[in-house]
């Protein structure tokens, strides 16, 4: 059972799943910074001061009475509270999050898409077996009449 246990734990996909889940949390602690120490206070301070993450709507006053100063202090003072503030920091930061994956697969889609091999302009004489035009209409080695990108005429020489 343990050798079991093992190999299942060394299999490819195990792994990747397990380094996917690794560096998805340290995306996710970047973009989550990046969200609430970069990209809100601008916007927070172009709508006039406001910090989104104490942006509430009290639902229960708590046992102090407020109103309170920050989301902070009615969550100490036990007040039931809706964060819509938070709830617009998470989206912004989900909204990075998944562009940033976006834009992963799609790097990965280019890199991993088959190459298309161009159109053949050659092609073989059914006769002499060397390389002719795909417009040949008569193999300038052996002279067989061939049909034009067609493929070989039945018989070069019908009288033979």
């Amino acid at each position: 059972m343990l050798k079991e246990f093992r190999d299942f734990i060394v299999r490819g996909n195990v792994i990747d799943l397990a380094v996917a889940v690794v560096i998805g949390a340290a995306l996710g602690a970047i973009v989550k910074s990046l969200v609430d120490n970069v990209i809100m206070p601008p916007i927070g301070l172009a709508l006039g001061g406001i910090d989104f993450s104490n942006l509430y709507i009290m639902l229960k006053q708590g046992i102090s009475p407020g109103p309170y100063a920050s989301l902070g202090d009615a969550q100490t003072a036990g007040a039931v509270t809706l964060n819509y503030g938070l709830f617009v920091n998470a989206v912004v930061t989900f909204v990075i999050i998944a562009f940033v994956i976006f834009m992963i697969i799609r790097s990965l889609n280019r890199i991993q898409r088959p190459k298309v091999a161009p159109a053949p302009t050659t092609r073989e004489c059914p006769y002499c077996k060397t390389t002719i035009s795909l417009a040949a209409t008569r193999c300038p080695n052996c002279t067989s009449q061939l049909q034009a990108a067609q493929g070989p005429h039945p018989d070069p020489s019908p009288g033979e």
